[in-house]
């Protein structure tokens, strides 16, 4: 069926873009039509992230045209994408950190009074504009990214992962959001790995695989098994996570213990075990404490009552780097937090490996064996290896995992280790762990996923309201 052409509002025609050697984009069509929600799939490195900037004006692609209500484009800046009606909310909220959330604005010349009605909309109507972006949670970041983009009154919404930080509720505010914009005839793109949401609010869906388009979809004609065998050009069965059930377990001593552990009324008398060659799950919704309770186990904060014990001693962690020394190390929700994004890949990878001061002038012998271990390991893409900002997000992931193979460890503490990555790299760090606590680890995962529970746990442990009610 042939689109008419006055209901075009975006699309592109053979876009390519190349970072040096590195090909993001070979040939890519798009078509976004008037009053439609479009996804766009596609593993990582696919090239999703790298069009989403051309077509926000923060990168000029190589080859290619752009196309707005069927006029070419030429896209110079953010400012230019802006001006044609296209608004963009990225994966990385783009706020000055050490600036407040007003003087952000102030640089952004936006209408504070439509920025905070569309604050309303997300119930943070209160929200301190006089605070340093820097002390927000990410979810109110992505909120206020999202509140400047609306704000604006563009033709096309961006949105790059928008629900991955965000509470069931405020994502239930944002599939409201799009409702009304397509009822408007305006036009939004949403990626994002979380395929029930595809299949809720998308109507259609273009699927890139290695820098090309490969199909579009009309997402009430497929399913999510559809989905992914486009994206990975595989059929759904052959790249399902492997069951924990299909692992060998075998559990030995209880390597890492918390007794009646609290934070003021965050978190309150919790206590639980993990033993070595377990995997222990952390349920909870969103704002139950799990993120102080991570925070306590990992050094970053001190509890008000209770104690740690690491091998069946007691143990004080003052800051992360006692935790570290103790074999508990942490691989954060916010993946930027523990990379240095202007780094190589494998300086990344090697920084537990200098810790110490008087270290940094000695290189260990095996250091470059055990970078490339972990790199083969985990298959980290590393054909952008000058700078890990240049990597897709799971491959960031890989990396932050990565530098704990490196160093070694006991414990492991993952805290949403799968969120906003595709499905091929969430089945590689499910089985990646498998192997770890068949080796000896011992692990405990919150993950917002549910699904993910049975596929990598052995055992859950329920948190609600700052305490465990189950486990």
């Amino acid at each position: 069926m042939s689109i008419n052409e006055s209901h075009l509002l975006l699309s592109t025609a053979n876009i390519a873009k190349s970072y040096g050697p590195v090909v993001a984009l070979r040939s890519v069509d798009l078509i976004v039509r008037r009053g439609e929600i479009h996804a766009l799939l596609g593993a990582n490195g696919a090239g999703k992230s790298t069009l989403v900037k051309i077509l926000a004006g923060v990168q000029s692609a190589d080859a290619g045209a752009v196309y707005v209500d069927g006029q070419p484009m030429h896209f110079r800046s953010p400012a230019d994408a802006m001006a044609a009606g296209i608004a963009t909310v990225f994966q990385d909220p783009a706020l000055i950190p050490d600036l407040t959330i007003e003087q952000n604005l102030r640089l952004s010349n936006l209408d504070e009074a439509k920025f905070k009605n569309c604050l309303e909309q997300f119930e943070l109507g209160q929200l301190d504009l006089g605070a340093l972006v820097r002390e927000l949670p990410l979810e109110v970041l992505r909120i206020v990214d999202l509140a400047r983009a609306v704000a604006r009154e563009p033709h096309v919404l961006l949105l790059d992962e928008i629900t991955a930080a965000l509470t069931a509720d405020q994502a239930e505010r944002v599939f409201a959001l799009l409702a009304r914009w397509k009822e408007q005839g305006r036009a939004a793109v949403l990626i994002t790995h979380r395929l029930a949401e595809v299949m809720r609010v998308c109507d259609r869906a273009t699927i890139l695989r290695d820098g090309h388009n490969v199909v579009v979809l009309e997402t009430k004609n497929v399913d999510e098994h559809r989905l992914v065998e486009a994206m990975l050009g595989a059929p759904a069965e052959q790249i399902a996570p492997d069951s924990a059930n299909g692992m060998p377990r075998h559990y030995g001593e209880v390597a890492f213990e918390a007794r009646t552990l609290s934070s003021r009324d965050i978190v309150r008398d919790i206590s639980f075990t993990v033993r070595t060659g377990e995997i222990l799950g952390l349920v909870a919704l969103e704002g139950q404490g799990q993120d102080r309770l991570f925070e306590l186990l990992s050094g970053d904060r001190q509890p008000t009552a209770g104690e740690i014990l690491v091998g069946g001693r007691p143990r004080q962690f003052h800051s992360p780097y006692d935790a570290v020394q103790n074999g508990v190390v942490l691989v954060p929700g916010d993946r930027l937090r523990a990379l240095l994004p202007s780094l190589p890949v494998r300086q990344n990878l090697a920084v537990p490996l200098f810790n110490r001061i008087q270290r940094w002038l000695r290189i260990p012998a095996d250091e470059p064996q055990r970078v490339t271990g972990a790199v083969d390991r985990l298959s980290i893409d590393i054909r952008a290896a000058s700078q890990v900002r240049r990597l897709s997000g799971g491959n960031q992931q890989k990396v932050v995992i990565g530098r704990w193979l490196v160093a070694g460890f006991r414990t492991l503490l993952c805290f949403d280790p799968t969120r906003g990555i595709d499905i091929q790299t969430k089945r590689e760090i499910y089985t990646l762990l498998r192997e770890l606590a068949a080796n000896g680890a011992a692990i405990l995962l919150y993950t917002s996923e549910l699904a993910e529970i049975p596929i990598v746990c052995d055992r859950v442990i329920i948190m609600h309201a700052g305490q465990i009610v189950i486990g």
